[in-house]
């Protein structure tokens, strides 16, 4: 026996229609926006990652899946969206053809970690990027987007999360002031925090440990030394939102994981499901686009886990999804049936109809309790007796009612 491997999850077909309900909801909002599909790799050349993506990050340091190709070339599998997208813009001279640049996916993540509820070594996210605008509306558009589509799954009870981490400039004097607060305390920290305060101080703040929380927990805020330029965009966000009727809360210890961030950081969380509370995260990356080799070029955008989604919808009973129904399943009785169900079969998908036929050679009561399992509406019986007489036998599984139908007025009856 062959398993699957650890950190992985089938996706089977009793359940493939909650997974096509968010992903076409996710389409369905994101064109509401003007927002249009993109498709990247999926792997990239490593250097992608180590530059745009930061080389102190959890992570490019502890869960990228990297390997070799026989080329002797650095390849690696995408542990997150933003970077491709990142270099199709500058590879295929996207800003030459209009801006903003608005764009979503839906993709496969890779990332070796401990596999946790909602997060999978191979997970799923929908993203959406917008590029060229630096204006704070963007921002409150992006975030506007993800409420939407987090709205019309199902998901009510979320709190938006906002902060600011400012410019380069901003954040030089803030990890002075960082460094200065943790000071002889850095030997209280976990290893990984003792390795960011020289690198990366204010990833300190994303820690999850315990004694590193107690730590910084009465650290100063960011926000007290933005620039004013930082200041101006974060109040004219704050003010775009209220604009919406969007609900924040101003929360000075959010920094996402991620080097590229500038600015604007958001979080979307649910308190449903435990300590995983966050279900759709993003913000500004002004930075990113010229740290891979394009022209500088503003950009904003979120990316959220569909494994972490679906968890959070099923604990709260918010699921709408329904499962796939057949309008019409077929029940021949006898060999000569059979042909003609195949062929009725061949007619009423052509017209649209999704429909199935016996292949099993099941039984008069087997093939309706099949009918029943496949949530089918109709059923069509064919024996004997229909095939002399030129007729079908047509039940409403829902009434039970039941009619004769003659051949060539099938369609008409179904419609």
């Amino acid at each position: 026996m062959i398993n699957i491997p650890k950190g992985t999850k089938d996706m089977l077909p009793l359940e493939s229609y909650k997974w096509h309900y968010v992903e076409n909801a996710a389409r369905e909002v994101a064109k509401k926006f003007g927002f249009k599909e993109i498709r990247t790799p999926m792997f990239e050349h490593t250097e992608l990652f180590l530059r745009g993506v930061g080389e102190t990050t959890d992570i490019v340091t502890k869960e990228m899946y990297t390997f070799e190709d026989k080329g002797g070339r650095s390849i690696t599998l995408k542990p997150e969206g933003t970077a491709g997208v990142a270099r199709a813009y500058i590879e295929n001279a996207l800003d030459q053809v209009v801006l903003p640049m608005k764009t979503y996916y839906l993709s496969s993540i890779f990332r070796y970690e401990r596999p946790q509820s909602g997060r999978l070594r191979e997970h799923h996210q929908f993203g959406a990027e917008l590029y060229g605008s630096d204006d704070a509306m963007a921002d409150a558009e992006v975030i506007l987007l993800a409420k939407t589509f987090l709205n019309e799954v199902g998901l009510k009870s979320i709190e938006l999360n906002i902060n600011s981490i400012g410019c380069p400039e901003c954040r030089k004097k803030y990890h002075a002031a960082l460094k200065e607060y943790i000071g002889s305390n850095i030997d209280k920290m976990c290893g990984q925090c003792q390795a960011r305060f020289e690198k990366n101080p204010l990833r300190i703040l994303d820690c999850k440990e315990e004694k590193c929380q107690a730590v910084v927990k009465e650290a100063p805020s960011i926000l007290d030394y933005l620039c004013d330029d930082c200041r101006a965009h974060f109040d004219a966000l704050k003010k775009n939102l209220e604009t919406l009727g969007i609900e924040y809360r101003v929360n000075p210890m959010i920094v996402r994981g991620l080097d590229y961030y500038t600015r604007t950081v958001f979080e979307f969380v649910s308190t449903d499901i435990g300590a995983q509370g966050t279900v759709c995260g993003g913000g500004r990356y002004n930075n990113l686009v010229e740290e891979v080799g394009g022209k500088p070029t503003p950009a904003v955008g979120f990316g959220l886990g569909l494994e972490r989604l679906l968890l959070v919808l099923e604990n709260t009973n918010s699921l709408m999804a329904k499962e796939d129904e057949t309008d019409v399943y077929i029940a021949p009785m006898g060999e000569d049936a059979k042909f003609e169900g195949i062929k009725l079969a061949k007619t009423l998908r052509a017209a649209g109809y999704i429909c199935e036929v016996d292949l099993m050679n099941r039984g008069f009561k087997a093939q309706f309790k099949y009918a029943n399992k496949i949530l089918a509406k109709k059923v069509i019986v064919i024996g004997d007796d229909e095939l002399k007489e030129g007729i079908y036998t047509v039940k409403d599984m829902a009434s039970s009612e039941q009619v004769s139908v003659k051949k060539e007025d099938i369609l008409s009856v179904l419609r």
